[in-house]
């Protein structure tokens, strides 16, 4: 189940709870709220564990962007080896290594920038849904201990 109708869930409870007469307190199921806590408890470590999925996979991404730019980058030194006979052939070879080369490195930077750009986004929108989270049960524990706003 989502953090956030977790959170719904608790702050619906909150705030539909019975109030305790003469006073600003209110009465809450217990088991209503452990039963919460304890989804809660559950679900949110399947959200760090998709957060470092998602680290992972952009380190992955990055690691094979540089394997595949090393690999470009032997090949056009191989080729340039090869093309030595002559000196047109050598002047030929060396360009065409630099643009492989400078097109690996675009590749690669390409590559780094979407998996960083890709990673960063899903962090941001997780620590969001964090915040959102702590800020409920920020407000719930108000609520018990008679601090709400409203009364």
């Amino acid at each position: 189940m989502d953090v956030l109708v977790l959170i719904d869930k608790l702050d619906d409870l909150v705030h539909n709870a019975r109030p305790v007469p003469l006073t600003d307190q209110v009465r809450v199921d217990k088991e209503e709220i452990y039963d919460i806590l304890d989804q809660m408890r559950a679900t949110i470590p399947e959200e760090i564990k998709q957060a470092r999925w998602i680290v992972k996979e952009r380190q992955e991404m990055l690691a094979e962007a540089k394997r595949e730019s090393e690999r470009i980058i032997k090949e056009s030194r191989d080729e340039q080896a090869r093309m030595v006979s002559s000196e047109e052939v050598v002047k030929q070879a060396e360009r065409q290594a630099e643009e492989i080369v400078e097109d690996a490195r675009v590749r690669e930077r390409e590559i780094r920038l979407g998996a960083e750009d890709y990673a960063d986004d899903t962090l941001n929108t997780l620590e969001v849904n964090l915040q959102k989270f702590l800020a409920a049960v920020s407000r719930g524990r108000d609520r018990l201990q008679g601090r709400d706003d409203d009364a």
